[in-house]
């Protein structure tokens, strides 16, 4: 390995790691079940694939908007629930209503729950996972008891719904890129942007990483992980959007379980569920992970259902073991190189002792 190379992959970080990891993975399995599976890498699956996992895939954005604080969110599967239910019961009252409109209702109403989260976890001081669990069964309560057993059909929604989950942007051999992927990867840049680049996305990691010395810096640590909540809810509200639009039919049981899906996504994608650490690029990828095993076990008939349960669960193993093992590593190199004197280190000694470097002159 060239000195070059060396330096390039010393600097990679623990994130970036990871990332690549994952795009291994996903590689492998597609050329293992390409082997498995006839018809396999066809544009129908990859169609399919790009279509079904929007709805994790913004999960996971939001669940690793919470987890970057050290904190979680129990709720955001009622959260799709209600925004689901509520923009479809808008929509059928509201016929003239555009996708824009619908989205930003759906939108609203996550962020709106959001809030409460956000409230009771900033402010109120609750551990997150007490708040969220408990909201997680409030809201799901509080849209049955608004729903009454009534579901709202198809047939009552604006004709635009059922078709806007197909719609495609362009297509080369069968294989189609969706719009509603397009706004998942829009999604995902703008919060990797945002995150990285504004100053309240670095604080965010700040307080994740090290809550007590964020504190002691005098950040805002309690408007941050209120403001970290309501952007989780609204972009739950956002997958309960795109799940009104994939599913039609719209009840009051609309995203029970995506709660787990989220957070294994996340995790698997490498956000360390200690705060402070992951990307959502990885959180992406995690949710193109779990999506692709899902699709593909079901068509291998030698795999039952319930091993596909435990491919998410040794996933999820895997992805912890694997950031604490990174993290380790990544210390411990660390450490050796604040440890270790470099040559501008040892430059500056000189500096100190003679006044100034390799003998200039000093100004008088």
């Amino acid at each position: 390995m060239t000195a070059r190379a060396h330096r390039s992959t010393r600097r990679l970080s623990p994130d970036r790691v990871k990332e690549l990891i994952l795009l291994g993975i996903i590689t492998g399995s597609v050329v293992v079940f390409g082997f498995l599976v006839e018809g396999y890498l066809s544009g129908r699956f990859f169609n399919r694939l790009t279509t079904s996992v929007v709805i994790v895939g913004i999960l996971a954005a939001a669940q690793a908007l919470v987890i970057f604080s050290r904190n979680i969110d129990l709720s955001v599967g009622s959260i799709v629930g209600v925004a689901a239910y509520l923009t479809a019961a808008f929509l059928a009252s509201n016929a003239w209503a555009n996708p824009v409109i619908a989205m930003l209702v759906a939108m609203a109403v996550g962020a709106v729950l959001g809030a409460i989260n956000g409230v009771l976890v900033a402010y109120g001081k609750v551990p997150a996972i007490i708040v969220t669990l408990g909201t997680l069964a409030l809201f799901r309560t509080l849209i049955s008891l608004y729903a009454g057993g009534v579901n709202v059909t198809a047939a009552e929604l604006p004709d635009w719904v059922l078709g806007f989950n197909n719609v495609t942007v362009f297509s080369i051999a069968g294989f189609d890129l969706r719009l509603v992927f397009l706004v998942l990867v829009a999604v995902v840049v703008i919060l990797q942007w945002a995150l990285r680049r504004l100053r309240g996305g670095r604080r965010l990691y700040a307080i994740g990483s090290n809550p007590d010395a964020a504190q002691q810096a005098g950040l805002a640590a309690p408007r941050l992980i209120w403001l970290s909540f309501v952007g989780a809810g609204s972009l739950a509200g956002l997958a309960g959007f795109m799940f009104m639009i994939r599913a039609g039919t719209i009840s009051a049981t609309a995203g029970s379980g995506l709660e787990l899906e989220s957070v294994a996504a996340a995790v698997v994608g490498g956000v360390s569920i200690f705060g402070g650490s992951g990307t959502m690029y990885g959180a992406f990828l995690g949710a193109i992970l779990i999506d692709t095993l899902e699709l593909s076990l079901v068509r291998v008939p030698e795999v039952s259902e319930f091993w596909r349960d435990a491919a998410l669960g040794i996933l999820i193993l895997l992805a912890v073991i694997l950031d604490a093992t990174l993290q380790r590593r990544f210390h411990r190199r660390l450490t050796r190189e604040v440890r270790r004197p470099s040559g501008s280190d040892s430059q500056r000694r000189r500096m100190t002792i003679s006044g100034v470097p390799d003998g200039g002159v000093a100004d008088a």
